[in-house]
């Protein structure tokens, strides 16, 4: 229902802050949406009927179904199994993340009856595999959005968990027959997509925002919907910052690789058409390419890890920073014989990849806002075209004349 992982730290600040609650039905008081490039791995294409779950064909997660007035309803299991669990692993390692989804539309958790609460999510299914973990020994509907795969905070920024949706979806479900009461508990990292009084306008149910996390969802329940502060606190701590690590890595390894591969040819050619000797072009050529993984280990692993001590308020001088002392460490203990002139271009090499990977978490941090990340990329990306630029031709130098 949440989100499925929390992400990096206000651009303001290194301390986590504290969501103000929204208020029942009228988004008032909303987060700020995410940057773009927090769904750059989930494109927000329509499900296939072919996708791996976006038909529910693999319904391992369901358990029977239950009884309604709008006719059967498919009842979630609320424990994961083992291949909820791959699942997981293959997507936070960047492996099928735009096919990971679920049939939108109602399900069940428990015996819901007509007053038992209805809980709104995303069919990203990390997102439905978070909700439904937590409500073991609960009660509920569970009304799933159709995001187009995508989670709920960022499916929110794209406008797919929005008002016209979950007004689309309480319809069609015929869910005024289906209880009593007229209320709606949503995500609160869905607050930026939906208009709550609009949707009790055209609906007659109230928006009512839940916790941050589903963890904290039986509490929030057994307190007649209601969350006090710590419900609504978002942290970034060092678990929840390393759990990005593996899709950054995966999602920056096909381009590096093939950029890379691509440069170190060219400067081969070169290398063997001028004067110096193979043996040092060879040489050359791997402290090129060695410069650049260090630095993109610099801006993917060591970024996230170390942010909250990183100086600096913009994400591309925390990773440039980052990927400096990275740079001077790997030249003292890998080529301490190196030739200053070479030296500065591997360096440059270095900061430039370390920025640009480290710029990506601008769209994980809850506190950003898209306008905040284009202003920094319009000066970052600029800045580290020009830096890489010159650490290549320094590199390229190295390599013809030795």
């Amino acid at each position: 229902m949440h989100t499925d992982s929390i992400e990096p730290e206000s651009r303001h600040g290194n301390q986590p802050q504290v969501s103000p609650p929204p208020s029942a039905g009228i988004m008032s008081a909303m987060p700020q949406q995410p940057a773009a490039e927090c769904c750059r791995e989930q494109t927000g294409e329509p499900l296939r009927q072919s996708s791996l779950l976006g038909d529910n064909r693999n319904r391992h997660f369901i358990q029977g179904e239950v009884p309604s007035p709008a006719g059967p309803v498919l009842r979630l299991k609320t424990r994961l199994d083992a291949r909820d669990h791959w699942g997981a692993f293959k997507v936070r390692s960047g492996f099928g993340r735009n096919r990971y989804a679920v049939a939108p539309g109602l399900y069940a958790v428990g015996g819901p009856s007509r007053r038992s609460p209805v809980l709104v999510t995303a069919n990203y299914k990390l997102s439905l595999d978070a909700l439904r973990k937590e409500l073991s020994g609960q009660d509920a509907w569970v009304l799933v959005l159709d995001t187009r795969g995508v989670n709920v905070w960022c499916a929110a920024g794209k406008g797919t968990f929005g008002t016209d949706e979950l007004i689309h979806r309480v319809k069609a479900n015929g869910l005024e027959k289906m209880v009593s009461h007229r209320r709606l508990v949503l995500p609160q990292l869905g607050a930026s997509g939906v208009a709550g009084h609009e949707v009790r306008r055209q609906t007659g149910f109230r928006v009512v925002w839940g916790p941050v996390r589903a963890r904290d969802l039986p509490d929030f329940l057994a307190r007649h919907q209601a969350a006090p502060a710590d419900m609504r606190r978002i942290t970034f701590n060092l678990r929840e910052r390393a759990t990005l690590i593996p899709v950054e890595i995966a999602a920056a390894f096909k381009p590096a690789v093939g950029g890379i591969g691509s440069v170190m040819l060219i400067a081969l050619l070169l290398g063997i058409a001028g004067p110096a000797p193979i043996k040092t072009v060879w040489q050359t050529m791997l402290l090129g390419g060695a410069a650049v993984g260090i630095g993109l280990f610099s801006g993917a692993v060591g970024t996230p890890i170390l942010l909250p001590w990183l100086p600096g308020k913009a994400f591309a001088l925390k990773g440039a920073g980052l990927g400096l002392a990275a740079a001077v460490i790997s030249q003292l203990v890998l080529y301490p014989a190196m030739d200053p002139e070479t030296g500065v271009a591997l360096t440059l090499l270095t900061i430039a990849a370390s920025s640009f990977l480290a710029m990506n978490f601008t769209g994980a941090t809850p506190f950003t806002s898209p306008s905040g990340v284009e202003k920094e990329m319009r000066w970052a990306i600029p800045a580290q075209a020009l830096v890489i630029t010159i650490g290549m031709i320094g590199w390229f130098k190295a390599i013809w004349i030795g």
